[in-house]
């Protein structure tokens, strides 16, 4: 199978080697594979809920990787409960790029609430890259104390995707509408500014919802 651009951009943002990769709601883990062949981590770790998935990497894995059969694991769990003190050799040292890509943006961030809680006592970097509610999870990023390493926004199947590479430890403000992604002389992202704004301003007719100041913050890029 082939890799789409959304999970080429991710690998173009990995640019440094890590003790764990977690490549979570991993799907078919062409991700993982991916990295797993540049050495990109000591270990690489595939991570989702549905057997049937795992039970197919792992034999691929199995009958096609020739390399240290330490470099990868297959994990049948939660990506809320990454097994991340038990898989570090060095626990205090250990670096760790948690990615997490493919899913909305409200289940995105209830994973974050958990895997927050472990940033606390490793270095983790986190490489997120939601479906939808894009403002929700900046928001919550920035709420949280998590400063941007990189981001892009890339387009697949004529839609948008913004990629945000974060860390607790990073001195660069994230923003909640974006800074570094942006190419305005590129008309897919005008365009994709566009029909950001439109979105906002069909919500704005409710007036229930109050989104005047992210309407004017996504307007003011412009």
């Amino acid at each position: 199978m082939k890799t789409g651009l959304r999970l080429q951009k991710i690998e173009q943002i990995i640019t440094r080697r890590y003790d764990h990769i977690w490549d979570c709601c991993c799907d078919h883990g062409l991700l993982g594979f991916n990295l797993l062949k540049a050495q990109a981590a000591q270990t690489v770790h595939f991570i989702d809920i549905v057997p049937a998935l795992l039970t197919q990497i792992e034999n691929t894995l199995q009958n096609h990787w020739q390399g240290d059969r330490q470099a990868w694991q297959v994990h049948c769990i939660d990506a809320g409960v990454l097994p991340i003190t038990a898989c570090s050799t060095q626990p205090e040292t250990d670096t760790h790029l948690i990615i997490i890509a493919g899913i909305g943006g409200e289940l995105l961030i209830e994973l974050m609430q958990s895997l927050l809680l472990l940033s606390e006592n490793h270095p983790i970097e986190f490489i997120l890259c939601p479906v939808h509610h894009n403002y929700k999870v900046r928001q919550f990023l920035i709420n949280n104390k998590l400063g941007l390493l990189n981001e892009a926004l890339v387009f697949e199947n004529g839609r948008g995707y913004e990629i945000v590479h974060v860390s607790c430890n990073s001195g660069q403000p994230l923003s909640a509408v974006g800074s570094i992604m942006w190419d305005f002389s590129d008309p897919l992202h005008r365009n994709y500014l566009h029909k950001t704004i439109g979105h906002y301003q069909r919500i704005a007719k409710n007036p229930n919802a109050d989104v005047t100041s992210i309407l004017k913050q996504y307007q003011q890029l412009r």
